[in-house]
C-alpha cells in the first residue's frame, strides 16, 4: 500500500471525535443507563448539526462527495473541533487530486536560508519539510539535539528520531507529550497528502517498530503548534527550559524554521552559552552546509573528548550553583 485510504481516515476521525463527547458536554439530556457506544450517538450528533441521521451516517462511513462547506461547519461545531481539527476535516472531505510528481520532488532549502541558519551562532535552529524531514540545521542544533550529519538520510526525520532513537527519551524528559505532538502533526500532513508514498512508508515503519506510535496514531488527534516551551536534558549541561518558535517559510509553505531560545539571564541561557562555546571548538559539531558525509562523532549524544565534556559539565554545574 503506497497511500492512505481517505474514506477510512474520514470515518475513523469522525468516530473518534464523536466518541470523546458526552451528552452533558453539548447540552443534551442524559437519561442514564449504560450506552452501547462511547460518546454521543449518531442520532444525537445529527440533531446538533441539523442534518439527517442518514446523511451523517453516510459521511461517517467515508462518503464525502459534494458535502457543502456549511454542513461541514455545522458538524465541526457540533463536534467541538479545534481549528486544526476543522482544517483536517476539510482536507479529508475535499476531492483529492494526485500530485505524485510534486510529492516525489526532492526537498531542498535555499542557500540563503542555510546561510541564515549558520549566522544564528548561539541559537539552535533547523528546518523541517514534509513528513517532518530535517532538511537543514546549524551547529547549535547539532550540539543540542543530535548530530544530523552522522545520521542516515531516512533517519533525519523528527518522528523517526523521537520514536526510534533510544536517546530521545533522555533528551525529552516529557517524552510522552513530545511524541504526542509529533503524531498529531503527522496526522495533519497525512490528511493533506494521503497519496504520499514516503509518508505512508514512514507511518508503516513507525507502526511496526513502536507500540507507542501505534497507540497514539489510533487516537486520531491533530494539532499544529507554532510556539511553546520544551524541557530538555543534555548530558553535558543538564536540564534546559527553552521556548521555541516554528515559522512557516513564505517561499515554501511546506517548510518551517524552528528555533530555540532561553529566557535571558536564566540558567538555561547560560547552559546554551556554554554549549555554543563547546560546540565551536568541537570538529564533530557541523552545520548542514559543512557536512560532507555521514560519518563523524555525535554531538549531543556522541563521543566528544573527555576533557571538553568534563569542563562543560562542571561549568554548567557551577553556573547553576551560583544562581541557586
Amino acid at each position: 500500500m503506497d497511500q492512505l485510504d481517505p474514506r477510512a481516515e474520514l470515518s475513523e476521525f469522525l468516530r473518534s471525535r464523536r466518541a470523546r463527547l458526552q451528552p452533558q458536554d453539548v447540552g443534551l439530556p442524559d437519561y442514564g443507563g449504560r450506552r452501547r457506544v462511547p460518546g454521543l450517538r449518531r442520532e444525537e450528533l445529527a440533531q446538533l448539526a441539523g442534518v439527517s441521521v442518514a446523511y451523517y451516517t453516510r459521511l461517517e462511513q467515508g462518503h464525502s462527495h459534494n458535502v457543502s462547506a456549511s454542513v461541514l461547519d455545522a458538524i465541526a461545531t457540533a463536534l467541538r473541533l479545534t481549528k486544526a481539527e476543522r482544517d483536517h476535516l476539510t482536507h479529508l472531505t475535499k476531492p483529492k487530486r494526485r500530485t505524485r510528481r510534486a510529492q516525489s520532488r526532492s526537498q531542498r532549502v535555499r542557500p540563503g536560508l542555510q546561510q541564515l541558519l549558520d549566522a544564528m551562532e548561539s541559537v539552535p535552529a533547523y528546518v523541517i519539510g514534509r513528513r517532518m524531514d530535517v532538511l537543514a540545521w546549524n551547529r547549535m542544533a547539532c550540539a543540542l539535539l543530535t548530530d544530523f550529519r552522522a545520521l542516515a538520510p531516512h533517519e533525519r526525520n523528527m518522528a523517526w528520531l523521537v520514536f526510534l532513537d533510544p536517546h530521545s527519551r533522555e533528551l525529552y524528559p516529557e517524552w510522552e507529550q513530545k511524541a504526542s505532538d509529533i503524531v498529531a502533526w503527522l496526522r495533519l500532513d497525512a490528511g493533506c497528502h494521503p497519496d504520499d508514498p514516503q509518508l505512508t512508508a514512514l507511518i508503516g515503519e513507525l507502526s511496526v517498530k513502536s507500540g507507542e506510535f501505534r497507540r497514539m496514531w489510533a487516537a486520531h488527534n491533530v494539532q499544529d503548534k507554532s510556539y511553546g516551551v520544551k524541557h530538555l536534558y543534555h548530558p553535558l549541561v543538564g536540564s534546559l527550559t527553552l521556548s521555541y518558535e516554528a515559522l512557516k517559510l513564505p517561499a515554501d509553505q511546506s517548510q518551517e524554521l524552528i528555533a530555540y531560545h532561553a529566557e535571558p539571564g536564566s540558567p538555561s541561557a547560560e547552559a546554551l552559552r556554554l554549549l555554543a562555546s563547546w560546540s565551536a571548538e568541537t570538529p564533530g559539531a557541523t552545520s548542514a552546509a559543512s557536512a560532507t558525509g555521514t560519518g563523524g562523532a555525535g554531538v549531543a549524544h556522541g563521543t566528544a573528548g573527555a576533557a571538553e565534556a568534563a569542563d562543560a559539565s562542571e561549568a554548567a554545574a557551577d553556573a547553576r550553583a551560583e544562581r541557586g
